[in-house]
């Protein structure tokens, strides 16, 4: 039989292992304070006598060995992290002091924590739902403002909230058919189906509001998939050089230098781009060139946003036809490079001609980069986001949950204009409660709370 490592006091280090000024050994669990005390010299009282939520000076000693001058922070549960007694110790920030205060807290009777655990201890004892605790890791992730935004609104309730007012109706319905069945002499169930239907529809419509949310929450949280094409020697080089900041791509005169895919991460303004840059879309007899053009239109498929570098100065050919044909149907920008020389090509003809807005920029002159940011964010965030009154879903096993909900929800209208028995609808009612209820946390399985939890990182 599986122990319950709810009964036992963990320990971990929650800051970096790093030398760093500061480091924060966590310690969580009924004997968080006992333990602690055994090790804990202190002038004033003991701390199993001090008020919750206060901060103590002394030495962290193992018998007569002194290993650390410290801040010892003491907060009771429920009112902790965690919900159980708590107790944080402040030490100086060396990898070694840190592991050493570590090793003899585990040494005078806690146990190393498991990734995740104090969060995961925090869900099992209330202070938090699923998708709050989801939420914890996602702003320890966040790789820009908005990921920051959302993140922080989850965690606030947002979702668990919106959840919890979609689940109260469908469980009224539930409980409604369910007495009526049970005593048809005083509650009846004529006319309910249409009533029903009214009912379920403003529900129908929140979940796929929500639902159509999940792409914009993926770009939040993951940034944008970005493309950059173009043929050999438009720039595409020397632009994701100037985006960066730092020569990171090999940019020469010579045709087909570029002839892999070049991946990196950058910000640009409020915006995270996951920025590819790739071999110069032509026809060439090169075996090794071909496969890079071959990668490269398989990113630009994958790709939520294309950036088309075009040569200004010279005219358009054959292969900026075959380019503006891949990017027809896309979201895409358009840069005409070059604005510094005399341009063959004017933006106003470029602009008609794919479809897609273009600016003029000139890449060696650091000319128009600017521009670029403000037409990505009104293309994605129609400007700025406005995640404080907004609820984004950026997780997948959420979106997968509410796909499931819909299709629940789906099936009852159906049902309900087929005629179906009204105790057959119920049957899908609950399982969209129940869909539903997954996301919190009031529906899940062990393995999976597991399985979420391992996710994150140690300490936390």
């Amino acid at each position: 039989m599986e122990i319950d490592r709810r009964e036992n006091t963990i320990a971990a280090i929650s800051t970096a292992v790093s030398n760093s000024g500061i480091g924060i050994i966590r310690v969580s669990g009924n004997e968080a304070i006992l333990i602690i005390d055994r090790i804990f010299e202190c002038k004033r009282k003991k701390l199993k006598e001090v008020p919750s939520h206060t901060v103590h000076y002394g030495i962290i000693k193992d018998g007569d060995f002194m290993i650390d001058e410290v801040l010892v922070l003491v907060m009771r549960g429920p009112h902790s992290y965690t919900g159980e007694d708590t107790v944080e110790i402040n030490c100086h920030g060396g990898a070694l002091v840190m592991k050493k205060i570590l090793e003899t807290v585990i040494r005078y009777g806690a146990v190393p924590a498991e990734p995740g655990e104090f969060t995961k201890r925090a869900f099992l004892n209330g202070r938090m739902d699923l998708s709050q605790a989801e939420a914890v890791m996602d702003i320890i992730c966040s790789k820009n403002e908005y990921a920051i935004k959302s993140s922080m609104s989850q965690l606030k309730g947002s979702v668990s909230r919106k959840v919890k007012e979609l689940r109260e109706i469908i469980l009224y319905q539930v409980a409604y058919i369910e007495s009526a069945l049970d005593d048809p002499e005083h509650i009846s169930l004529d006319g309910y189906r249409d009533e029903l239907q009214n009912i379920l529809k403003p529900v129908i419509d929140e979940v796929k509001r929500m639902l159509d949310t999940a792409d914009n929450g993926r770009i939040i949280s993951e940034g944008i998939q970005t493309v950059i094409l173009g043929k050999p020697n438009a720039g595409k080089s020397s632009l994701m050089n100037a985006l960066l900041g730092e020569e990171r791509a090999i940019v020469t005169n010579v045709a087909g230098t570029t002839r892999d895919v070049l991946e990196e991460q950058i910000r640009l303004g409020d915006v995270f781009l996951k920025l590819v840059d790739t071999a110069g879309i032509r026809e060439t007899e090169d075996i090794v060139e071909q496969i890079g053009v071959s990668r490269a239109k398989k990113a630009a498929e994958e790709a939520d946003l294309i950036i088309y570098v075009v040569d200004g100065a010279c005219p358009l050919d054959e292969n900026d036809q075959n380019i503006i044909e891949m990017i027809r149907d896309r979201r895409a920008v358009v840069l005409l490079n070059k604005s510094d020389l005399e341009l063959v090509i004017k933006a106003e003809y470029l602009e008609k001609k794919t479809g897609h807005p273009v600016i003029s920029i000139s890449i060696k002159e650091e000319i128009g980069l600017e521009k670029l940011e403000k037409v990505v964010s009104e293309m994605f965030f129609h400007g700025k986001i406005g995640l404080n009154d907004e609820i984004v879903i950026t997780n997948v096993r959420h979106k997968i949950a509410l796909k499931e909900t819909f299709e629940s929800l789906d099936m009852v209208m159906k049902g309900i204009e087929d005629r179906v028995p009204e105790d057959f609808l119920t049957i899908d009612l609950m399982d969209a409660y129940g869909k539903l209820g997954s996301i919190i946390g009031e529906s899940v399985e062990e393995d999976l709370i597991n399985e979420i939890f391992g996710k994150f990182c140690m300490g936390k």
